[in-house]
């Protein structure tokens, strides 16, 4: 493996009206090692990883120096690291769904890294041999063929990583690796990682999963408000912090969550199902699954990555139809009182259309409560000056505490909450979290909860519901 080392100074970003997103910082990557940046959901991470590439909105201005090897380029001239894409270093983007071309069965993604980026001239039926061997590693062997509009989330993800390794770059950007996998895909995407950097690639990661930061070790940069807090050592940042921040970071884990008081389930059924199976092809997701959900309850659906819990949840809201088995609603519960927050928050707005237009359009059409809007954007810790961008120019973060207000404004019996925090820090996340279960609880809303977090689940759900790849 080629010995690059990636080295940035003093790299800022700021808008066209000289407005701060990414204070001034400095680092060094060297082969064989990592650097975990975690922090504030909004902070500018994924900017300053967009900085680091060249691939930032015309907006936005970069400065400052990177340097990969013996090449080195000013910050704002980002067309000059296009040569490095895929060959020296790569990106895993936040959002998979934008990173896959839906038009493209997994595995040909894969390959084509092999043919274009790794290998040019490497046979089409080698480059499809290594692309299922990758695939099979990571445990997508079900959905090798597939597109992407028919994986899970947690599948997507590692698709998408696999085809960013496949051009075999020696310094990997990876935002958000880990979001929508259960622990054993995160575990062996973990053990790929180290693999690479014990080989002497070098991996720059976006994080609010602390165990992954822990796991790769290195160095952490704490990021907040724009500015880097805190850097170091991992052991040092994560073990014995010194800014208060951090500090309050790392107590905000759901592993320190206080438990719950148990309550009751006395409400009447709002909705249930009897004998409900689904299959796509010749697999088959689950079978004979029975479920009833009372006014109030908090359920969590847990099992594997592509076991079908979103396909369940899609399937009581009516968004699926079962195979065979009968969705029932209580009398008089109309179809918009069952709302969704979906894993991907980019999948949910119009892409084109100013988020103030996209809720003054909600407002309107089910005429809601204007005044209700502020007051939920400011319990959720969200400015109101978000709402006059694209979604395309808001953090994952904020976008998705933007679809839980919008979700919250039309006082919903039922939410399905797919990985709703995934994509918050653990701060936010459990003030998120909070404001969720307080406002489902104020409008006796029932909560079906998909999350790959066993302590979440523990903390904040009353019971859970597994399902287990059927055989």
């Amino acid at each position: 493996m080629s010995q690059y080392e990636l080295q940035v100074t003093d790299l800022a970003v700021t808008d066209r009206h000289g407005n701060s997103l990414v204070q001034p910082c400095s680092f060094r990557l060297a082969p064989g090692t990592a650097l975990t940046i975690i922090g504030e959901s909004g902070s500018g991470k994924s900017l300053l990883v967009q900085a680091i590439m060249g691939t930032l909105a015309p907006a936005l201005i970069s400065t400052g120096t990177i340097k990969l090897g013996d090449t080195s380029t000013a910050a704002a001239n980002g067309e000059l690291r296009r040569p490095w894409w895929g060959h020296s270093l790569a990106l895993l983007p936040q959002e998979p769904w934008l990173a896959l071309d839906p038009t493209m069965p997994a595995d040909r993604q894969v390959a084509e890294s092999y043919q274009l980026i790794a290998r040019p001239g490497l046979s089409r039926t080698q480059a499809m041999t290594n692309a299922r061997a990758d695939l099979q590693a990571l445990g997508v062997n079900t959905g090798a063929q597939r597109y992407p509009f028919m994986l899970s989330g947690g599948m997507a993800q590692r698709v998408a990583f696999a085809a960013t390794r496949a051009g075999g770059a020696p310094v990997v950007i990876l935002d958000e690796p880990t979001k929508g996998l259960d622990e054993e895909a995160r575990a062996s995407l973990l053990d790929i990682l180290h693999t690479f950097i014990a080989q002497g690639g070098s991996v720059l990661t976006i994080t609010h999963d602390l165990h992954v930061a822990r796991s790769l070790g290195g160095e952490v940069m704490v990021m907040k408000e724009s500015a880097v807090l805190e850097q170091g050592a991992a052991t040092n940042v994560l073990q014995t912090p010194q800014h208060a921040y951090t500090q309050a970071l790392l107590a905000a884990d759901p592993e320190h969550w206080q438990l719950p008081h148990s309550v009751p389930i006395t409400g009447p059924a709002i909705l249930s199902a009897q004998g409900l199976s689904k299959r796509f092809g010749d697999h088959t997701l689950f079978k004979g699954l029975d479920i009833t959900i009372h006014a109030g309850e908090r359920i969590a659906i847990n099992g594997p990555s592509g076991a079908g819990k979103t396909t369940l949840g899609n399937m009581l809201l009516g968004l699926v139809k079962p195979d065979s088995g009968l969705v029932k609603r209580a009398s008089g519960l109309a179809p918009l009182k069952l709302q969704k927050l979906y894993q991907d928050p980019v999948s949910a707005f119009a892409p084109r259309l100013p988020l103030k237009q996209a809720f003054a359009d909600l407002i309107k059409r089910q005429q809601l409560n204007p005044a209700e809007l502020p007051v939920l954007l400011e319990r959720l810790g969200l400015d109101s000056a978000l709402l006059e961008r694209l979604p395309s120019q808001v953090s994952g973060g904020e976008l998705q505490r933007l679809a839980l207000t919008r979700v919250l404004l039309l006082s919903p019996a039922l939410i399905f909450a797919d990985e709703p925090t995934s994509r918050l820090d653990p701060i936010s996340q459990q003030i998120t979290m909070e404001l969720l279960l307080e406002s489902a609880a104020e409008r006796d809303c029932a909560i079906l909860l998909v999350t790959h977090d066993h302590a979440l689940a523990q903390h904040t759900m009353q019971r859970q519901l597994q399902i287990a790849p059927a055989v």
